[in-house]
């Protein structure tokens, strides 16, 4: 007799399943993901050149065991205090805010995108005052791609904000400004995240792409799905910059530290540590689901539909007790985990199937995500 896992309590297989996909984010070595949109492209060259650095010094250490102990013992120590710097920042949330730059006046922007019919000279206020999210809206309308789409303003450069929505239109802003967001919030300027930058970057938008899909299915708030599933990895953003972060501030002064001492063994044993990325994955599985909807709360967010639904999916072990537009979003998820997780053969055709029945996807709802585009975001 078959047992039905359809929408009770997540079986451990289930589990296993979702974070086999964040292992793959986060540990896995595949580097050349195609993505919508570059994240750190300036850091390539930097992260190419710190790999070739390392692999100069353990070829070294390869061929001195005396060196190679010393290694051991230097990179397990700089790892434990880093281990603990950045259980001390975890543990108290309100640190993160500013280095994520989530603000009040964002997440108020991004809830108005949900609204039939946003106050626009109060949207075109809050944007004003994001010098990011004003700089991407404007290198966008005075990008070559924009100026072919309207030969008519292909001479003129605008700057003023206001003509800038206006040009852009409100539809489009409900897909771009949590789309820049998003990029916002992801942790730049951090050699050892910029591969899984790339990734968790494409599956955040693949993922947002499928609950739009399924929104516009449903006949449900569209905007609100797509937001709240690019909100849904502010988690993530957060703890992984934390870690990176607190891993390249030790790192660079244990690293200054070993050079005037001028010993060159633990100088050398000080270059070869990287940020382990198993310590990543488990605070990432610990802490990101709460500070979802923890962070906006600090905000003063805490009864935002946004939040609501972040906090539902993070406390809520059941998807059969998730309120519909919670479902969506969770399917969403499920369908991008499946795609991403036999695009790199790490998941069975029975693994998929478990997927499927747990979070109760239909055949319409299947077809209706597999006949969407993932490597585009149509606008205009």
């Amino acid at each position: 007799m078959a047992i039905s896992v359809a929408g009770g309590i997540r079986p451990g297989q289930v589990i296993a399943i979702e974070r086999r996909l964040y292992q793959q984010l986060i540990v896995g070595k595949l580097k050349n993901q195609p993505v919508l949109d570059e994240v750190d492209v300036e850091l390539e060259a930097a992260a190419h050149k710190l790999e070739i650095e390392r692999a100069a010094v353990f070829e070294r250490l390869q061929k001195q065991l005396q060196a190679r102990e010393v290694f051991d013992a230097v990179s397990a120590q700089l790892i434990d205090t880093v281990a603990r710097d950045i259980e001390l920042n975890l543990a108290e949330p309100k640190r993160l805010l500013p280095k994520i730059g989530l603000s009040e006046n964002q997440l108020s922007l991004l809830e108005m995108l949900h609204l039939a019919n946003p106050e626009f000279n109060r949207m075109r206020l809050l944007i004003s005052d994001l010098h990011f999210l004003v700089r991407d809206l404007t290198n966008m309308v005075n990008s070559p791609a924009f100026r072919l789409r309207h030969p008519q303003r292909a001479d003129v450069r605008v700057v003023d904000i206001k003509l800038v929505m206006n040009f852009i239109g409100l539809e489009n802003l409900r897909t771009l400004i949590p789309y820049y967001c998003l990029r916002n919030w992801l942790p730049s300027g951090h050699t050892s995240l910029l591969w899984t930058n790339r990734k968790l970057w494409r599956y955040c938008i693949m993922t947002a792409r499928a609950a739009q899909a399924l929104g516009k299915l449903h006949e449900r708030n569209e905007a609100l799905l797509y937001g709240t599933s690019m909100m849904s990895q502010l988690g993530t953003c957060a703890v992984l910059g934390c870690c990176a972060a607190a891993f390249e501030k030790l790192w660079g002064t244990w690293l200054r530290e070993a050079s005037a001492s001028r010993d060159k063994e633990v100088y050398d044993a000080v270059m070869a540590t990287e940020l382990p990325p198993d310590l990543l994955l488990n605070q990432v599985l610990e802490y990101a689901g709460h500070f979802n909807w923890m962070l906006p709360e600090l905000c003063k967010f805490s009864d935002s539909p946004m939040v609501n639904l972040l906090r539902e999916l993070d406390q809520q072990p059941s998807f059969a007790e998730l309120s519909l537009d919670a479902k969506l979003l969770a399917k969403a998820s499920c369908f991008i985990r499946v795609m991403l997780l036999e695009e790199a053969r790490m998941l069975d055709p029975q693994e998929r199937r478990l997927m499927y029945d747990y979070y109760e996807l239909t055949e319409q709802e299947v077809l209706r995500l597999k006949a969407q585009n993932y490597r585009k975001i149509d606008l205009f």
